[in-house]
């Protein structure tokens, strides 16, 4: 074993040294079966050439035969097993080496056999070399053509992996979009509801004189943003309602409507209604009272009187000029429910904007004394009166004026006069008690902007409740006519003459 190693040794050494690096011991083996194929080839060759006159039985004769037939054998066999053949096709080679084998032996033994034997012997040691051949170039032929369909196969699985993988490319990059739109809507969002936590209005919980709950937003600036625009029997609901709107305000989308119908159920607290036009269930009766004044009243199809004139007119076109105002300014007229007072901003004669403090009895606490530019300016100085009563900046002044009356106004410190008593007092007590009432009252009045008319309820010397439409310009259109039990009730009243008054007819009475 230990020669064979050094033997193996020495072939592997002396083909590395004078040849070049094998890559496989295969490779040497075959190499030196193929020259050793040459050798004894040549060998047998001049072996069997030089029995030329002897008899074809000679056993040199045989001997060169059989040499000559092993060396191209191992010519044959030796570059089979050195190439890098697959397994299949050495070991066909390896079969075929096997039956040229068993023909040289077949010929050793039968060499004295007839020219017959000899033919087969010959056939079978050519089938062996041809197996060879077979196993050296068909089969790699045939693992070429595998390897092709293997190849084909594996392109057409690349092709499919490389359209999934850009259709998941694709998809990836409109994730990746989706992701990024998203993204900018969180931050989005984020940054509304920064806005929100630092909101500058508060959500006011009520219960009106109707003994619903309601909500408002007020802001800061004391101006109203929203409200419920119904009311709640129960507090939890209102209170429901708030969160609602705080859920959904911020994502609500914006409708513009061509017309809009409130219900005339819904009364806002600064007393806005709106009805839908239709056909009026009163009628405008004009008639010549017994001092001969033309006067007019507003009569429900029930028969009971819902308005009248309040006053007489000396002429009938003056009482039917009355009329076609009520009928025009009724409808649209707001009303505010003092509690026990509201502020008043409105339009007079001369278009300049003005307030004034009214009590739910009807009476005037206090008004601008001037006349403001524009709406805001009147409503900042409302705002100012209210912030300014507890304030050292202002200051009330009660004065006797050249009538003899006494007044209050409120005083700034530059100056400027922010409020009047609007009325004098025979007393000097008398206005101070009306600055009292202001001081006691102002800071929570609600405030209402005044068209052209506006409702006013108010509580007369008996404790019945009574409306009238006060012109803008403080004329008295129309009032009730008669007294209500309950400040509801004249509000109810209210609402029917709005609802009639515009599409009602007139007629002699």
């Amino acid at each position: 074993m230990a020669s064979s190693s050094t033997e193996d040794g020495a072939l592997l050494t002396w083909y590395r040294n004078r040849i070049a690096e094998p890559t496989t011991d295969d490779e040497v083996y075959g190499y030196w079966l193929f020259v050793f194929g040459v050798v004894i080839g040549l060998f047998g060759v001049l072996l069997a050439g030089s029995t030329a006159g002897q008899t074809s039985g000679s056993f040199q004769r045989l001997a060169g035969i059989a040499l000559g037939g092993l060396g191209l054998l191992f010519v044959l066999i030796g570059p089979i097993i050195r190439l890098p053949l697959e397994r299949r096709a050495t070991r066909v080679a390896y079969v075929g080496a096997a039956i040229s084998v068993l023909a040289i032996v077949w010929l050793v033994l039968s060499f004295d056999g007839g020219r017959g034997q000899r033919s087969i012997v010959f056939g079978t040691y050519g089938i062996g070399m041809a197996v060879i051949a077979l196993g050296a170039i068909l089969v790699p032929m045939m693992n070429e053509t595998d390897g092709e369909t293997a190849v084909s196969a594996a392109e057409s699985s690349a092709q499919r992996a490389q359209a999934d993988a850009d259709s998941a490319r694709m998809e990836a990059d409109e994730h990746r979009a989706e992701a990024d739109d998203l993204r900018e809507q969180v931050a989005a969002r984020t940054d509304e509801l920064a806005v929100l936590h630092d909101s500058a209005a508060t959500f006011e919980l009520y219960e009106d004189r109707g003994g619903k709950y309601r909500w408002r937003l007020r802001h800061r600036n004391s101006n109203i943003i929203a409200d419920s625009a119904q009311g709640y029997s129960r507090r939890v609901d209102a209170q429901n309602g708030i969160e609602s709107v705080r859920r959904n305000a911020l994502g609500g989308a914006l409708v513009e409507l061509e017309t809009e119908i409130d219900d005339s159920t819904d009364e806002a607290e600064t007393g806005v209604v709106a009805y839908p036009p239709g056909e009026s269930k009163a009628t405008f009766e004009l008639y010549e009272d017994n001092a001969g004044g033309y006067r007019w009243r507003l009569q429900h199809a029930n028969g009971n009187i819902i308005a009248d004139s309040g006053e007489g007119y000396t002429e009938r076109r003056e009482a039917e000029a009355a009329i076609e105002r009520v009928s025009e300014r009724a409808g649209p007229a707001q009303y505010l429910r003092a509690d026990p007072t509201a502020f008043e901003v409105y339009q007079d004669a001369a278009e300049e904007w003005r307030w004034r403090l009214i009590h739910k009895n009807g009476k005037i606490l206090a008004d601008s004394g001037e006349g403001y530019a524009s709406r805001s300016g009147a409503r900042d100085a409302v705002d100012r009166v209210r912030s300014g009563l507890g304030d050292d900046d202002y200051e009330f002044e009660v004065y006797e004026d050249t009538a003899g009356k006494y007044r209050w106004r409120l005083e700034a410190d530059n100056g400027e006069i922010v409020a009047d008593s609007g009325q004098g007092f025979s007393e000097e007590r008398g206005a101070r008690q009306s600055v009292d009432r202001v001081e006691g009252h102002a800071p929570d009045a609600a405030t209402l902007d005044i068209g052209l008319a506006a409702f006013e309820v108010f509580e007369d010397s008996a404790g019945q409740y009574r409306w009238r439409l006060r012109h803008r310009n403080g004329n008295i259109l129309a009032d009730g006519g008669q007294g209500y039990s309950s400040r509801t009730k004249a509000f109810d009243g209210i609402d029917s003459v709005k609802r009639n008054a515009p599409n009602a007819e007139t007629t002699d009475a």
